[in-house]
């Protein structure tokens, strides 16, 4: 009988250092949601003027977020190896990209009405956009510097301190939004400026807890002490590994993006449906996002050592730990379904029914939809691990828009599928990303060439 002992070693490691972070993911969705439920009260337009505002600012921060998002493994694998040097370099070149990339990306908001307004969006939705990103837009640079420290903090296990600067976060944009979008508590009445206020408040309050964290309890890695001084070697090799991640994370979301666009062809029904059972999915999906954030920290530690039988070990029980919680979730959608949906909708609402319909059985193609996003995320975050990020980008943005984006619009609509065969087309294009990830892993892992170089 197989010894499971180094398995269960790895997969409570797992855990502990991936259920933080599932906590951090989660408290920074509900974010999200609070902007969206309390412009939803306070105005329609103020909605639509939101989620498009937000929407452009996401864009831009998951694209340049892959610097800060490389720091994870390259601090894992050096810290494993002794290397405090290494860490203190990386993490300030990665600051140095996220401050200079952060600072260039500032005009796009400045001159965001005229951009929105060419990309076809209504006069009066694209100037309330513009007056949420002019203001939000501040909040860039801190939000891109709090992902250099939510990876720096993550990769020296430290996540705890992750999820409650995430809580204190949420609990801040909670209070500065009921203050600033009604004009409570003699504050004053600004719509959509005080819910771009209360996003840059968060951002800020954020970097400064995760800095004087860092600063305090990790000092010997002197983050702060000349500051100024360039390392021009650590951050060519951030930006190498960093700007793939970005583009990769941007294939993934243009994708989705090019759904609902698809979705909306087919009328306003399909595609509050299509948005209600997306943003269940993003729930359980952002525990495999945890999950897997832990994965490509423990590679990156065992890389750091140049123990092979351990990164084998933990990519096997990081994929276990993320088939269970997919088998989980594919029992909640088949079962809860339509209740899931119902809480998204008003009782009252006349369309009811049609929406929970429709979703309902979006959400029977999400139970594939589930095993095939727990694949390719566990799969790119074990490259990512092994600080393998350019070929996995390629293999994302042919995945996602050579295969998944043309097979969801055939199968919507050139074969009559509908939203059904839309949501069928981005589970293929996952399932092939999922493929070709897993297969370049298992060449570098798992194949008798790679363990030979061990």
């Amino acid at each position: 009988m197989p010894d499971l002992s180094p398995y269960r070693h790895h997969s409570k490691r797992l855990l502990s250092l991936g259920l933080p972070l599932v906590g951090g993911h989660l408290a920074g969705f509900a974010i999200h949601m609070s902007d969206t439920i309390m412009l939803g009260w306070y105005s329609v337009e103020a909605l639509a003027a939101g989620v498009l505002g937000s929407t452009f600012f996401f864009v831009l921060f998951i694209f340049l977020s892959g610097f800060g998002q490389a720091v994870m493994p390259v601090v894992a694998s050096a810290e494993a190896s002794g290397e405090t040097r290494q860490v203190r370099r990386v993490t300030r070149m990665a600051m140095w990209l996220s401050i200079l990339t952060g600072a260039l990306a500032i005009p796009l908001f400045v001159f965001s009405s005229r951009i929105l307004v060419q990309l076809g969006q209504p006069d009066i939705v694209a100037a309330l956009a513009a007056d949420y990103l002019t203001i939000a837009g501040l909040g860039l640079v801190p939000a891109l510097l709090v992902q250099v420290f939510r990876s720096y903090l993550s990769a020296l296990e430290r996540t705890q301190v992750v999820l409650w600067v995430t809580v204190l976060a949420l609990i801040v944009n909670i209070v500065v939004n009921y203050a600033l979008i009604f004009g409570n508590w003699g504050a004053p009445e600004l719509g959509v400026r005080g819910a771009a206020i209360a996003s840059v408040a968060v951002q800020v309050v954020s970097i400064i807890g995760v800095a004087i964290y860092s600063a305090v309890v990790t000092p010997e890695h002197e983050l702060f002490v000349r500051f100024w001084r360039p390392d021009w070697e650590a951050f060519s090799s951030i930006f190498s590994l960093g700007w793939p991640i970005g583009l990769t994370a941007l294939s993934e979301v243009g994708l989705f993006a090019g759904s609902s666009v698809m979705m909306g062809w087919l009328g306003t029904l399909p595609l509050a449906a299509h948005g209600i059972a997306i943003q269940i999915a993003s729930i359980f999906f952002l525990v495999h996002m945890g999950l897997a954030n832990a994965a490509t920290i423990r590679v990156g530690q065992s890389a750091g050592r140049q123990d092979n039988s351990a990164v084998k070990q933990v990519i096997i029980s990081a994929n276990g730990l993320s088939a269970i919680f997919a088998v989980v979730s594919i029992a909640i959608y088949v079962t809860l379904g339509p209740q899931m949906i119902g809480v998204f909708l008003d009782p009252g609402e006349p369309s009811r029914i049609e929406v929970i319909e429709i979703g309902t059985v979006l959400l029977m193609v999400a139970a594939l939809f589930q095993l095939a996003d727990a694949g390719q995320v566990q799969a790119l975050s074990h490259l990512r691990g092994l600080q393998d990020t350019r070929v996995p980008m390629l293999m994302a943005a042919f995945s996602y828009w050579v295969v998944g984006m043309p097979v969801s619009y055939a199968l919507g609509f050139v074969f009559g599928g509908g939203g059904v065969g839309i949501w069928i087309g981005l589970t293929i294009g996952l399932l092939c990303a999922w493929a070709l990830m897993g297969g370049r892993l298992f060449r570098m892992v798992f194949s008798q060439a790679a363990s030979a170089k061990v």
